[in-house]
């Protein structure tokens, strides 16, 4: 949701390949993979690239590696640069700044958030990694950058847990709060328990690649339109926010005095992106016929057209995202 998203119990593979969602975040049981009539190979190469099944059946699926990284580059590039400045004034002025900052990534998967961030930001820099999955939490330890902009030491920290249930303590000590594709994959309710965490904190957070509702391909295809109200209906399932998370946590953050800014990141797929968009495809497509079941027979056949054109470099995909920084009241000195 990544920038990973895996910090809760899975809800959908599915969902999170398609809205550009690293993963799936916190939430209820996992299903088994996009249904589409006769596709039976798309369904064993998605679970195959997004996801490995524990060998505790009570335990929620976790997220392969493989997609994380797929993804990765296509968050870098899309991520908001531009938030960077006034996030960097806001740490600036912050009382105990000079001791270094305390970043807390929430759903850190494996990691890219902290790989993106940390060489942006000067100074030396403490990042705390919240995930459910100990296997990513691992990988993200071990990848993170160790030196700043200017040099300065990197260290990390992980923490295992479900960052849907985040409580005020957990953030203590904070000077900033990341995380990536996190805020669609969470009800209302537990995007307001992260502004209260962040206010009772009174620091920053910054928060990437959350779903906008919005998708354009070229070419067009006359199926487009209801593939795109058919998944981000999926997206809004069981309460969750989906396309409306950013309005709903700009409210949220701006009623316990943050400035909230907010910055398109949106995901622009070429032919030099042909392996993630046709995993994108795969989800995206799935995620609407588990919704809207009607629309199998059809859903097949555009797929498969899509993915061909993918294959033959003629499909450029634009998905959208919107990042936001919530800039929390300063405390007194701040």
């Amino acid at each position: 949701m990544t920038g990973e998203t895996t910090g809760g119990t899975a809800r959908s593979a599915t969902a999170a390949a398609a809205a550009g969602t690293a993963s799936g975040a916190a939430g209820g049981p996992a299903d088994d993979g996009a249904v589409i009539a006769g596709a039976g190979p798309v369904r064993a190469a998605e679970r195959a690239t997004l996801r490995l099944r524990d060998t505790d059946p009570e335990e929620p699926p976790r997220y392969a590696p493989e997609w994380l990284a797929l993804r990765e580059e296509a968050d870098a590039f899309a991520r908001a640069a531009d938030l960077l400045d006034p996030l960097r004034i806001r740490l600036a002025n912050l009382p105990g700044r000079a001791h270094g900052t305390v970043i807390h990534d929430l759903g850190c998967g494996t990691g890219s958030m902290g790989r993106w961030l940390a060489p942006r930001l000067d100074g030396a820099q403490h990042w705390v990694l919240h995930d459910r999955d100990p296997y990513l939490l691992h990988f993200a330890a071990v990848a993170s950058p160790r030196a700043a902009a200017d040099g300065s030491r990197v260290t990390v920290e992980t923490r295992r847990g479900d960052v849907a249930r985040l409580t005020p303590d957990a953030l203590v000590g904070a000077t900033l709060v990341t995380a990536s594709a996190l805020l669609d994959v969470l009800t209302r309710e537990e995007v307001e328990a992260l502004a209260e965490a962040c206010a009772g904190a009174s620091c920053p957070a910054l928060l990437t690649l959350s779903v906008a509702g919005r998708v354009e391909l070229e070419p067009a295809h006359p199926l487009d339109t209801e593939i795109v109200e058919a998944f981000n209906a999926h997206q809004r399932r069981d309460g969750l926010l989906g396309p409306d998370a950013v309005d709903v946590a700009c409210e949220a953050f701006g009623e316990r005095g943050a400035t909230v800014i907010v910055h398109p990141s949106a995901w622009r797929l070429g032919p030099e992106q042909a392996e993630l968009t046709a995993q994108w495809l795969r989800g995206w497509v799935g995620a609407a016929v588990e919704e809207s079941p009607e629309l199998a027979e059809r859903a097949e056949a555009y797929l498969a057209e899509r993915l061909a054109a993918c294959a033959a470099g003629e499909l450029r995909v634009v998905v959208h995202h919107n990042d936001l920084l919530a800039l929390a009241r300063p405390t007194d000195g701040a």
